[in-house]
């Protein structure tokens, strides 16, 4: 290629390439220096190739073969240890070698050390390192005389075998991945899920074993890791049932989906023709039928004040924002193959949470579609009641709570339900409406001791009636479409399914139940359609916070 072109190339090539590095480097000054190296090679390559098919694959086989070069120069792995960990490790043995090749022999017993069980290792540090008697480990371990002497025969076997061993580490060691999003299905516990998944160790492996069961010794020697941490955190994610044990070994207990390039085509055109059927008649029809009119659909969202003397008009465009999606998700329920059940595939954890837990890896020289809708900021949609009202509401790129959703969310949802009960028998105290107006559920004018006013900023089906018209309307467009729905479905099932680990498949299974129903993909898909064909408008700087929020009757 002539140099003009290369030069061309590689400039285009230079902020994905940065970002590539900036998220396998420990710091910027790392990154720059990566990327500039990643930039040259590449170069230097091209200037004497004229038969380069597909630029960017070309470019990332380069970028890949460079940071391996980089790790292995610098003599470190990403997959990184704290250091209160570190501080932890055995001290090395008081030996002063004269020859390299045995210290060399001692850094690999030292290496070797951390793959033996835990009662093994415990009793070769004891005897080895701390010089204790065989007796007292015995006493201290609870277990007798003989059986420290056999675990320190086994451990010698177990040394000279490591010793004698090319331990060889997988690619994850130098390119390990990062989980591109994650969410869940079902109600969350007193942790959160970043507190197991912070961290690019917990990631990858899970990663390395959601194929194949492997060992402790067997996923260090994938990532180029010592079994020492590998083995705590396979036992905090067996624990929470995120891994599955297999005797001596560990599954992944949820799904890592990889989708392709074509997997994301499949998806993406059929939520967006499965989208365009519903959400344009939905919308023609709740406009044309007078509905929205109804006085038990209310709502007292405003962007100004609220008056005194006159109730606030409500801007039907956020009227739709909520209503719109609602009957997306609870329409067709009757339609749904229900032959899977939630209890079935949904994992009980420790914390409380009740839940399937998903996570995506996408490489980085993936090429979506140009029309792809992407899910940003995206949360439900979520519901929660208290046997007499539900909270219904979805968090988007349009919305805006201000709060995390957390464990403690569906606590939230029965304090809000509870004081919107409370507030239409009597007043609230001030702490109580700070509260709801800080949320975004309600918005209050004037002195609370003097001249006060408050109205609900959120959308309420005031009777079953209103609900089930709503709901009906869905109805009828899902019955209508049913055939084409399930045209649409049929590949991408079969295609997502495919993707999937053998013993996960009934879990997919379960998900795919609700595909074009209470399913995220879906309602983003319906909101983005109506978006571009200008039927829906965006909302307003202050309707952001109370944006697709429902409540109706239970």
């Amino acid at each position: 290629m002539n140099r003009q072109t290369v030069e061309k190339t590689i400039t285009e090539y230079l902020k994905p390439i940065f970002g590539f590095a900036l998220k396998r480097c420990k710091s910027i000054h790392d990154a720059e220096d990566l990327s500039q190296e990643i930039a040259t090679r590449a170069f230097r390559a091209l200037l004497v190739k004229d038969d380069v098919a597909d630029m960017g694959k070309f470019i990332w086989t380069v970028a890949h073969n460079t940071l391996s070069n980089y790790y292995r120069d610098a003599a470190k792995s990403i997959i990184g240890i704290s250091v209160d960990e570190a501080a932890e490790l055995i001290a090395a043995p008081c030996l002063e070698p004269d020859e390299d090749d045995n210290t060399e022999a001692v850094h690999r017993l030292q290496h070797e050390i951390a793959y033996l069980s835990k009662l093994q290792r415990r009793i070769v540090i004891a005897y080895y390192f701390e010089n204790r008697k065989q007796a007292d480990i015995a006493q201290e371990l609870g277990i007798p005389l003989g059986t420290v002497k056999w675990h320190l025969f086994e451990a010698k076997k177990e040394l000279k075998r490591g010793m004698d061993t090319m331990r060889e580490a997988s690619q994850l060691k130098f390119n390990p991945i990062k989980f591109h999003s994650y969410g869940i299905n079902g109600s969350v516990g007193k942790k959160s899920i970043d507190e197991f998944f912070r961290s690019t160790l917990a990631q990858n492996i899970c990663y390395c074993v959601r194929n194949t069961a492997k060992t402790v010794n067997e996923i260090a020697d994938d990532l180029g890791v010592s079994p020492v941490y590998v083995e705590t955190e396979v036992e905090f994610l067996e624990e929470y049932g995120f891994l599955q044990a297999q005797k001596d070994k560990y599954i992944v207990n949820f799904i890592i989906t990889e989708p392709t390039a074509e997997l994301f085509a499949l998806q993406n055109d059929m939520y967006k023709r499965a989208a365009e059927l519903f959400a344009n008649d939905l919308y023609d029809e709740l406009i044309s039928s007078g509905i929205l009119d109804d006085p038990d659909i209310r709502c007292g969202q405003t962007d100004g004040p609220i008056s005194f003397t006159e109730s606030p008009k409500t801007d039907q465009n956020f009227i739709l924002w909520a209503l719109i999606p609602y009957i997306a998700a609870k329409s067709g329920e009757k339609m749904r193959d229900e032959s899977i059940s939630f209890e079935e595939v949904a994992t009980m954890r420790p914390d409380g949470a009740h839940n399937i837990f998903h996570a995506s890896v996408i490489p980085d020289e993936t090429i979506l579609p140009d029309d792809y809708v992407y899910m940003k900021n995206w949360c439900g949609p979520m519901w929660n009641g208290n046997g007499k009202h539900i909270l219904w509401q979805i968090d988007s790129e349009w919305s805006d709570r201000g709060e995390h959703l957390g464990y403690q969310y569906s606590e939230d949802v029965k304090r809000i339900l509870s004081l919107y009960e409370r507030e239409g028998q009597e007043r609230l105290s001030k702490d109580e409406y700070a509260w709801l107006a800080e949320r975004g559920y309600i918005k209050t004018n004037g002195d609370y001791d003097e001249n006060f006013k408050s109205a609900w900023q959120i959308v309420v089906l005031a009777s079953n009636e209103i609900r089930d018209k709503l709901v009906a309307i869905g109805e009828r467009i899902k019955a209508k479409y049913q055939a084409d729905f399930d045209a649409l479905k049929a590949p991408y099932a079969e295609a997502i399914l495919a993707s999937v680990p053998t013993h996960l498949r009934k879990v997919e299974a379960y998900e795919l139940q609700f595909v074009f129903h209470a399913d995220g993909w879906f309602l983003l898909h319906v909101i983005t359609t109506l978006l571009k064909n200008g039927k829906l408008n965006k909302p307003t700087e202050g309707q952001r916070k109370s944006l697709t929020t429902v409540i109706s009757k239970a």
